[in-house]
């Protein structure tokens, strides 16, 4: 995948721009980012913010050695298989998005 396509499926799976990072928020505060992408010039880093406040990056890996899995509908060797609770998290912030939209019609 490339860093395009990258924030393409990010975009369209709950994830909303938060500075210059692509995040997903905590349900309980929708203004707080739990999970972030950090797209760089050449890799993709996941972080997940710790309980103290600190990003912990999950994986690291260049964009050439990520794929698209058809079947989970995620990207792989991304690490966001070992996320528990990512897809629900993800559902989450794009029903958000989407009842947002709405509300303001």
């Amino acid at each position: 995948m490339t860093k395009d396509e990258l924030t393409q499926w990010a975009l369209a799976n709950g994830w909303q721009h938060v500075g210059e990072h692509l995040s997903l928020m905590k349900p309980t505060k929708t203004t707080e980012a739990i999970v972030r992408l950090v797209l760089k010039a050449t890799v993709a880093q996941l972080e997940i913010k710790k309980p103290s406040g600190k990003w912990d990056k999950v994986m690291s890996e260049s964009y050439a050695k990520i794929d698209y899995d058809e079947y989970a509908e995620l990207p792989t060797n991304l690490g966001l298989q070992t996320i528990s609770g990512l897809t629900m998290l993800m559902r989450d912030n794009k029903d958000r998005q989407a009842f947002a939209k709405l509300s303001k019609k």
